[in-house]
């Protein structure tokens, strides 16, 4: 099923606001600093929402997190996902995706899920499908996926990037039979609004070749039976490009992006995700 968000019903949007979205908040874990070996973590932690926010004077590249190799994000996750795996917890969410999902502001994340957060910064279609095993004795509810934005930045043709995001939608499938996956579209980019040491390499990458991407991938996802949430109309403006106030870079989110992507994931919750408990039947 394609989620359109701009077509969603009033009455889902009223129903958010009355509800007060804004106050709602999430319990974080701050996993603490991580260096050439990774420290073990407690099996006690009640969330795995692995979030080490830099000083706010700071932009996202030059973060803490960042004093790990890919390598060592890897091992990282791994932990996570094992002891996720033996604690078994309800309503399990797994974010799975490059620096835009690593970065989803915790406070965010609607807090009726248990969410693990497997993002990497820089990470492209092929790594990612190349780690999916690391979530093989999860049991999650849910399985939310954007990937594609490095593969192109890299230079990685469209064929290969549209296979290795069947690969991984028909591995996720597999695996985890009873999970709702969901397919996220990937998000334009700001053109001439990019700092500098972006701007010439994205400007090779038109935004019309991402939305071309996007509507091949929502053919993929109903053809494998999965949801795909189309964002990229909530973030694109008139041009197609990112919107200034929802960037932080004209590549990254602001906390006004990501503001954005929270009202989707509770639209997409109250139309597709939540389960009915047994006082609801």
């Amino acid at each position: 099923m394609s989620i359109d968000l701009k077509n969603c019903p009033g009455w889902a949007f009223l129903s958010l606001a009355a509800n007060g979205l804004l106050a709602l908040t999430i319990a974080w874990v701050l996993v603490g600093k991580y260096y050439f070996d990774t420290p073990p973590i407690d099996n006690q932690s009640r969330s795995i929402v692995r979030f080490l926010p830099p000083p706010p004077e700071l932009p996202p590249e030059l973060g803490p997190r960042h004093q790990l190799s890919y390598r060592q994000w890897v091992r990282l996750l791994k932990q996570e996902a094992t002891v996720v795996a033996r604690s078994k917890p309800k309503n399990l969410t797994i974010l799975l995706g490059d620096s835009l999902s690593l970065w989803f502001p915790p406070e965010l994340l609607p807090p009726d899920r248990y969410w693990l957060n497997q993002g990497i910064s820089g990470e492209t279609s092929a790594g990612l499908l190349n780690r999916l095993n690391l979530l093989d004795r999860t049991e999650p509810e849910v399985i939310l996926l954007m990937i594609g934005i490095n593969d192109l930045a890299r230079g990685v043709d469209d064929v290969t990037l549209l296979a290795n995001q069947q690969a991984i939608i028909r591995y996720l499938r597999r695996v985890h039979p009873d999970t709702k996956i969901v397919v996220q579209s990937i998000l334009p980019h700001g053109g001439e609004e990019m700092s500098e040491e972006r701007r010439d390499r994205f400007l090779k990458i038109p935004n019309s070749r991402i939305r071309e991407l996007n509507d091949k991938l929502a053919v993929i996802a109903k053809a494998e039976e999965v949801i795909y949430l189309d964002l990229y109309p909530l973030f694109s403006n008139e041009e197609g490009e990112l919107k200034t106030e929802l960037s932080s870079d004209g590549l990254h989110l602001s906390p006004e992006g990501y503001q954005v992507w929270h009202y989707a994931l509770q639209v997409l919750s109250q139309l597709q995700l939540n389960t009915p408990t047994d006082t609801d039947k």
